[in-house]
């Protein structure tokens, strides 16, 4: 028998975004669902009524609206989805341009630092216009080697406002590691911190490496240096660099041009672990990424305009860009840059009793290491305000469940994800409307047709199997670069079964809704068993990498 270690109270299962999501399908569709299970059957059985429905209530920004929701659900890989439609993602992040708080940064050794929604409007605005001055158009790479702070937000929204690419690398990465990634892509612009990154009180430069890595990456026409710690740093030996205040647009009140693009226009290149040569090139598009986080923000994490969202993750993780499409919801995001562990063991948790965070997310080996070292949260802060701890990066032990209801809150859902950076999301995460079992991931999300296949290719329940998913999703790569056949996407996710996407982990989907992941499976071996997904170390680090 599964023990239930919380379910959501009556009060709050009726204020919840799932709940007002059902009602409006109910209402669109005359149905009468009451639970989850009916919805997520009703939303895999029909899905292109259920990403209608997720456009609407996700009330997505668009010059244009779609001609048509997918063209042929038969094709996996190859369907297309809201055609015609016109959109920019930016603009969808930057729906609000009032006086809340927008972002809030600390770091091992800055104060905090809040900017509000007007004040990002304005910040992008400016440096937008400083990106076409120097003519970054749509469809050009723009790269951040950087940590994560308020800059980084700025520069990714003002990159994809013009239509231009984002892609990022952690600043713990070596020479060698961000040239098997930047290398492929051919950036145009690169920004950077002249301090890459602090861990445990120690500061890493960047601009050691910067002029390493530029000198095999010719396409690179301008270096923009934003001073981390020191106001003006010397960057006379970075060839074609510029200090960020310098590069900034210096006009006020500037109206942003945000780029209509179509839904699958390309938005970010994301990077598998590299582990068996070169790291695959992930291509995601700009509408698949935006609907999908909306759905995953708004309904399954409940997020709403007055809460405070964070997600312990480093600028190369995906965690990093799903944190961030928390803007388009008008809530206030919160960057943390540094190790958990500095001054000391609770530092995320001063973080989050001071900046008031109802929604904290994390790794599965960050709460097993808190867990050793007999932190305890609930007894040391004030967490009155938190209801939500997400975890990801790698299987949440039984055990970390039990910890974090006896040590850290009793009455908060605590929300075990699982998906990859794939697909820059999730197949089974959290609901705020259903309990949670210890060891289990609360349900597979809406809209995706996620099952577990024995080795014939049956579906089974309460068995370990393949994590397959059957039918097409919007957030799925639209390609790999530089993979012109799509011989590196097939290999990836179709060479076992025909049009399935087998993601390569061990997947139980339990009688009661819910989900058990076991990890990699035997899938993964073609590609070397490289981790697509490696929050865990990105997540959790705790020494600096230099690879």
């Amino acid at each position: 028998m599964k023990e239930q270690l919380w379910r959501p109270s009556e009060e709050q299962i009726r204020n919840s975004n799932m709940t007002r999501f059902t009602e409006f399908v109910n209402r669109k569709y005359g149905k009468r669902f009451h639970t989850y299970d009916g919805l997520y059957q009703w939303s895999i059985d029909n899905i292109p009524d259920f990403w209608e429905c997720m456009w609407e209530f996700g009330e997505i920004k668009a010059s244009r609206k779609y001609d048509l929701v997918a063209d042929d659900l038969s094709k996996m890989p190859g369907a297309r989805w809201f055609i015609g439609a016109r959109l920019n993602f930016a603009e969808n992040l930057l729906r609000y341009r009032d006086n809340r708080v927008a972002l809030i940064f600390k770091g091992e050794v800055q104060e905090v630092i809040k900017m509000s929604y007007a004040e990002l409007y304005d910040s992008v605005a400016r440096l937008a216009k400083s990106l076409r001055d120097i003519g970054v158009t749509k469809g050009d790479r723009v790269v951040g080697f950087m940590p994560n702070i308020i800059e980084t937000v700025i520069a990714m929204l003002a990159t994809t406002s013009i239509g231009a690419i984002w892609s990022s690398c952690s600043p713990d990465f070596g020479i060698k590691g961000v040239l098997d990634r930047f290398g492929q892509i051919e950036p145009k612009v690169l920004l950077t911190a002249n301090d890459g990154y602090y861990f445990r009180g120690k500061k890493f430069d960047s601009l050691e490496r910067i002029v390493g890595i530029l000198k095999e990456l010719p396409s690179i026409k301008k270096v923009v240096v934003i001073p981390y710690t020191e106001k003006k740093p010397d960057i006379a030996h970075v060839p074609n660099s510029i200090l960020y205040e310098d590069f900034i647009s210096k006009q006020r009140g500037l109206e942003i041009e945000f780029e209509q693009v179509s839904f699958d226009h390309r938005l970010y290149i994301m990077y598998s672990s590299g582990t068996t040569g070169l790291p695959k090139c992930m291509v995601q598009s700009v509408g698949g990424v935006l609907i999908h986080h909306l759905k995953e923000l708004k309904l399954h994490t409940d997020l709403k305009r007055e809460d405070a969202i964070f997600y312990f993750t480093t600028c190369g993780w995906m965690m990093w860009n799903w944190l961030v499409s928390s803007l388009a919801l008008g809530t206030s995001v919160v960057l943390y840059d540094g190790s958990p562990f500095y001054t000391d063991s609770g530092a995320l948790w001063k973080l989050a009793q001071d900046e008031q965070i109802t929604i904290f997310g994390t790794s599965a080996r960050y709460i097993a290491a808190i867990e050793k070292e007999g932190v305890k949260p609930g007894r040391d802060y004030n967490l009155s305000r938190l209801r939500t701890i997400l975890s990801t990066g790698s299987p949440l032990a039984v055990e970390s469940f039990y910890y974090v209801y006896r040590d850290i809150k009793k009455d908060v859902q605590l929300a075990s994800i699982s998906g990859g950076t794939d697909l820059n999301g999730c197949f089974a995460l959290g609901n705020p409307i259903g309990p949670v079992y210890a060891g289990e991931l609360q349900c597979r999300g809406l809209g995706m047709k996620v099952q577990a296949f024995d080795a014939s290719g049956k579906s089974v329940i309460n068995q370990k199997g393949e994590l397959v998913c059957t039918a097409p999703f919007s957030s799925m790569p639209i390609y790999f670069w530089n993979d012109p056949d799509n011989k590196k996407y097939l290999k990836a996710y179709f060479e076992k079964f025909l049009s399935i996407w087998t993601h390569g982990d061990y997947i139980e989907i339990t009688d009661t809704g819910g989900a058990i992941i076991y990890g990699r499976s035997c899938y993964s071996k073609p590609r070397g068993c490289e981790n697509r997904d490696s929050g865990d170390l990105s997540s959790g680090r705790n020494f600096p990498r230099n690879r």
